[in-house]
């Protein structure tokens, strides 16, 4: 009994310190901040085989359509996906809700998935550590919302309805 209750300690611990980290020394890009204009893969430059693009075992084409530096030009608000499935459950379900959301904003929205495995040098730009994160980059690719973990599937569309209605500021 007591050794699972040091266990339990022991594991508790290392949550709220992996925890702190994370809060306090977010070091990446920033909402209201131009974010870099990157080249990473495309599902072309791939050759079209999805394992050389993403973990995720159910992938959506038309997440790896474009490249970063495409996508900004496009002049589209992009959700861009920082989620590497291969290790995480809750990137997994992150990719399932996004892909509800494409369906419903495919026309004005661009979204974008980036793989750690596959991708690293987006996660290096972005100053990203761990995953999930999601940022939705607006027209003019500026970062108008940024949120480490899951995000909810509402939380999100309400972000996406702001941004496409043209509010201005952080969302």
């Amino acid at each position: 009994m007591l050794r699972r209750n040091k266990l339990e300690i022991a594991v508790l611990f290392m949550v709220f310190l992996a925890t702190v980290g994370c809060l306090s020394k977010d070091a990446s890009v920033k909402v209201g901040e131009s974010v870099p204009s990157i080249k990473t893969k495309t599902l072309a430059d791939v050759g079209g085989d999805f394992s050389l693009i993403t973990s995720y075992r159910y992938p959506d084409e038309r997440m790896y359509q474009l490249s970063l530096d495409e996508a900004l030009q496009a002049g589209r608000p992009i959700v861009l996906e920082f989620a590497t499935p291969g290790h995480c459950t809750v990137c997994d379900k992150q990719l399932q809700m996004l892909k509800g959301l494409l369906d419903k904003y495919e026309d004005e929205v661009i979204f974008l998935h980036m793989d750690q495995y596959q991708n690293p040098e987006a996660f290096k730009a972005f100053k990203v550590i761990g995953d999930p994160w999601t940022f939705v980059i607006d027209e003019n690719g500026i970062v108008r919302y940024k949120q480490p973990g899951r995000v909810l599937y509402n939380e999100l569309d309400w972000v996406l309805s702001k941004v496409l209605g043209g509010e201005q500021g952080n969302v």
